[in-house]
This record gives C-alpha cells, structure tokens and sequence, in this order.
C-alpha cells in the first residue's frame, strides 16, 4: 500500500515512521522539510496531568505517554541515534496564597485519582529545587511526567522512516482530490497518486483544497520560545509556573515557555513575547539574569474549535486521513496519533480514542 503523508512535523514523521515500520510503502512531504514548523518552537514537554484541560484531552494524552517509553526506545534502534527523553517529573509551583490554594485543589483531585504525586510545602520545594525563586510557597510533584527533546526526536524519526523505506521530499501541496482506484495529490512538482493520503499538515492543513469536502477548522496560534545556556543544569525537573514554564536540558539549555498569540500566520519572535519569557525565567529562577540568551524561536500551533486533534478517516472522501489540529500537544500526541493512524489505515481497527477525535464532527 502507498501512503503519502501531508506534513513532516513531530505528527506526520512519527506517522511515516510507524506506517514504514509496519510495511507501507510511505512518502512524506513538506516543502520546509522535517521538523520546520511548530515542532521547531516546542519545548517537548510531556505533561498530560498539566496539559489536560478536559477529560478527554487528559484521556488522549495519558493514553500516548504510556507508549512513549517503546516509541523512542523504538525510534532510536530503528535510527542509531540518540534522543534526550527524560521522565524525571513535573514540579508545579506556587508564588501566591491563591496559587497554593488553586494547586491544593489539584493534590485532592489526583489524591482520588490515585494518581501517584507529591504534595510539597515550601522547604520540601527548596530541598528539591534550591535554584527556585524563594517566593516559592508550595509544590506539586508529578514523577511520571518529562520531556523530549523534539529536534532530536524528529530527526530519529525521519532517520528510522528513511531505513525503512519512507522518501521525504521538499514539495508544497496545492490539492488532495479523488482519483480512479485512489487519491490524487497536486504539488508544486507535478501530480501524484496514492492509495492513502494523511493530512498531518498543522496550521497550513486548513489551507489545503479538499475536493468537495471542507477544509479542516485549524487555525494557528503563535508560540514564542525562549532558549537559555547555564555551565551546567540550574534544575533537576521540568517546573511550572503560573507565567510559564522551564525545561532543563542535561548539556545546560533551559527552554522558557511559551507565548499563546492569535496573529494568524506571522512566525515572527517579538520583543514583547521575549520580555513575557523572559520575566517568567527571572521570577521562578532568579539565576537567570546571569544566564547567556541562547536565542528565542517562534511556531504556530494549530487550533480546532473544541481544542481537540482531528485524527481518522474522511467520512468524505475515500482513501483521505486526517491528523491535524493538535494545538500545543503534537510532542505528546506524536505516538498515540502515529498507532492510530497506522491500526486504522492498514488494519481497519479503531482504537478506543477513535471516538473523542473522529473528524466527522467537523463534516470532514
């Protein structure tokens, strides 16, 4: 079977990469190449606790960082390369009463979730992190949460898809169309056929004519991020703030994020977003201010209405895939989304997640 996928982001290569695992004869394409998009602003947090603003996003994320482990032990046998992914945890943080009594509220509710978690006071929080701002009036840790490094991770996946037969190329596609015993794809270099196409495009997906069918609801969001250099690791844990969050690398890159903007498709970093990251690096972590800047880069995220990826099958127009509109979750979502994708397309099988991301629910 041969498959082209829309989009070589974080979600269309960890979707080449398990469809080529699993035999398809696979080819990705974006006229920026692998990992240029919102991929490239993404701090690769792996937080579905944080994150899950609604159930079922939290189902969806939950669901994808239990695969995470096999997924990049996976993508590294399969590519010879090393990718930074670390579980060391979350580290929530209070600066406020009303901080504190909002994260209490936090500890109770994964108390009766059974979700195993540490409440901290704001010595246990300076014990665990010394680095942190002694404003710091509580903490919540979350030990199975992490992060991945996203550039990493992307060029493993392409690498791995490579090995396995996947081609990349450098195109732009102007037009996905019904075609005799498949699916027609119009690109910048001539038109091509494919049994099965997967729209994995982010932001620009909604920008791609459709035949018939309408395009997918995705709108970008900016986000801003900013990069930082200390000699070594000035954290052990990924902490959140209420201004934002920091990602500790293990060679001393501390990434600051990150911005939401709705400014249609500018990708431009401005000096107010870096001043927002900037204030949120000084006020949890006051070495910062010594810290060597390190450079800042922007992405657009790609929204839905509901806040929720669209990932199946066109209930439109056959042979055609969606997996798009994952926001600020595509690191998270990358594995769940890639078994979703690869089940339903060569085995027909629907995942139980299937039901919360159809994208019928768009009329797609």
């Amino acid at each position: 079977m041969t498959v082209t996928v829309v989009g070589a982001g974080i979600v269309g290569c960890a979707i080449a990469y398990e469809l080529a695992a699993r035999g398809a004869d696979v080819r990705l394409i974006d006229p920026r190449g692998a990992g240029q998009g919102a991929s490239r602003a993404s701090a690769g947090m792996l937080a579905p606790r944080i994150e899950g603003h609604s159930v079922a996003l939290l189902q969806l994320g939950l669901a994808s960082l239990d695969l995470y482990d096999n997924f990049v032990a996976r993508v590294v046998a399969d590519s010879q390369r090393r990718v930074e992914y670390r579980r060391t945890g979350t580290l929530q943080v209070a600066l406020t009463d009303d901080e504190a009594r909002r994260l209490e509220e936090q500890h109770h509710a994964l108390t009766r979730a059974a979700v195993a978690h540490s409440w901290l006071d704001a010595a246990a929080v300076r014990r665990l992190e010394p680095s942190l701002t002694d404003a710091v009036v509580a903490g919540l840790l979350i030990p199975g949460h992490g992060y991945v490094g996203v550039a990493t991770l992307i060029s493993a996946l392409s690498d791995a898809a490579g090995r396995l037969g996947a081609s990349l190329s450098s195109t732009e596609v102007r037009e996905v169309s019904s075609a005799s015993g498949g699916v027609r794809i119009d690109t910048s270099d001539g038109a091509l056929t494919s049994d099965v196409v997967v729209l994995a495009a982010g932001s620009w997906s909604g920008g791609i004519p459709m035949g018939s069918t309408p395009s997918p609801p995705v709108r970008p969001v900016r986000g801003q991020l900013l990069q930082l250099r200390f000699e070594r690791p000035p954290l052990s844990h990924v902490v959140w703030g209420g201004l934002g969050y920091l990602v500790p690398w293990e060679d001393g890159r501390l990434l600051v994020g990150a911005t939401v903007e709705d400014v249609g498709f500018d990708e431009g970093v401005t000096i107010d977003g870096l001043q927002q990251l900037l204030a949120c690096a000084q006020t949890l972590l006051p070495a910062a201010e010594s810290a060597r800047c390190d450079g800042a880069r922007a992405g657009l995220r790609p929204a839905t209405p509901d806040e929720l990826p669209i990932i199946g099958a066109s209930s439109t127009m056959p042979g055609v895939y969606y997996a798009t509109g994952h926001y600020r979750n595509g690191v998270l979502l990358a594995p769940l989304t890639a078994v979703m994708i690869a089940e339903l397309v060569l085995d027909g099988r629907e995942r139980a997640e299937s039901v919360l991301v159809q994208p019928a629910r768009f009329g797609l």
